[in-house]
């Protein structure tokens, strides 16, 4: 099928088969920024305390120095203390923002397609191929603008702070180291923003793309309605073998019916009543040859036919198969019923005697 043919947006269901294979719009860009951003403000968060951490640990060992107790695996654990908790925090702080940044734009991926062994990724001709593609182009444009955007903010940092760094030969080492953090910290704080904003503008474009490759044509919108639904054909067989399983079951049920109500040729509604029900049930209704179908086996088991159209039109219309009747039509059906019986107990003594 032409790519141009693929005009409809992808459904649900190919969007979640999609999703199984990995196919998820992510930006790795936004992961990074936003694990950088928490490093910016983790060391920003960390710097005083880390100069006093440090300090500490220079007094500390100056001091054992001159009392000559400085054994060598003091200095170990002293230096790796002053070190493993300002880093790990700083870590821990960096694979949070990153982990958020993974899950929230695409969930919690589990591909199992995807970690399947696929020999030509180790192929150094596909590697090569894909290095020299158009895509790798386009990724390498696209990573060299906010590289260029960071350089510009520097570059322009540094023009406005040019007079100041001319005089900084006469600031004192703690003030230079200040000065210079300073600086530091607003390039980094500042190239962050550019850094998400970028990452941010690069997710919409993977989002586009992904939807663009998820485009369907027609004819795949049809084949999945086939899939899902089933064939037209085949659906159509199986209702008409269901009616005819559910016909079949309420003919067999007029044998239970008191009375059949009839149009006399065009309705029949067969009423069921006895004293374990509340009023009379339907238990069976049709019009034309169901109608004819359903008179023919009240006749076969001695059925009592009634004929009265409007009660008939009724209860067709009204009531549904398995529901009693409206307390509206009491009246009428309890004195078709009365009439039954009372010629039904006419006939008994008639005969019985």
């Amino acid at each position: 099928m032409a790519t141009s043919d693929k005009t409809e947006q992808a459904t649900p269901r190919r969007k979640q088969k999609a999703r199984e294979k990995g196919q998820v719009a992510r930006s790795r860009d936004l992961v990074s920024s936003l694990a950088i951003g928490a490093t910016v403000l983790a060391i920003a968060a960390q710097s005083s305390r880390f100069v006093l951490t440090w300090r500490g640990l220079l007094r500390r060992v100056l001091d054992a120095s001159a009392a000559g107790d400085l054994p060598g695996t003091s200095l170990l654990f002293w230096t790796a203390k002053s070190m493993v908790v300002p880093l790990a925090t700083i870590i821990g702080l960096a694979w949070l923002a990153a982990a958020i940044a993974a899950v929230s734009q695409g969930g919690l991926v589990f591909a199992a397609e995807a970690l399947q062994p696929n020999l030509s990724r180790l192929s150094p001709a596909s590697r090569m191929e894909q290095l020299f593609s158009l895509p790798s182009l386009g990724r390498l444009l696209k990573s060299l603008l906010p590289g260029m955007a960071i350089a510009y903010l520097a570059a322009a940092i540094l023009l406005r702070d040019w007079h100041s760094i001319l005089n900084l030969s006469h600031r004192t080492a703690m003030g230079l180291g200040s000065y210079g953090t300073g600086r530091l910290f607003e390039i980094a704080w500042k190239s962050v923003l550019v850094l998400l904003a970028w990452s941010g503008a690069d997710y919409l474009i993977e989002r586009h793309k992904l939807n663009r490759e998820l485009r369907m044509s027609r004819q795949d919108l049809m084949d999945e309605y086939k899939e899902t639904e089933g064939h037209p054909t085949i659906k159509a067989r199986i209702r008409r073998l269901r009616r005819q399983v559910q016909r079949q079951r309420m003919l067999a049920d007029v044998k239970r019916a008191s009375v059949v109500i009839t149009n006399p040729n065009e309705f029949a509604v067969a009423l069921e009543y006895g004293p374990q029900l509340p009023a009379p049930t339907v238990i069976a209704k049709g019009r034309n040859l169901l109608a004819q179908q359903i008179k023919q086996e009240a006749r076969w088991h001695g059925i009592p036919l009634v004929e009265n159209p409007p009660l008939a039109h009724a209860l067709y219309r009204s009531v549904e198969i398995g529901q009693s009747i409206p307390p509206k039509l009491y009246a009428v059906v309890a004195a078709v019923l009365a009439a039954i019986y009372r010629a039904q107990e006419r006939a008994t003594k008639k005969y019985g005697a």
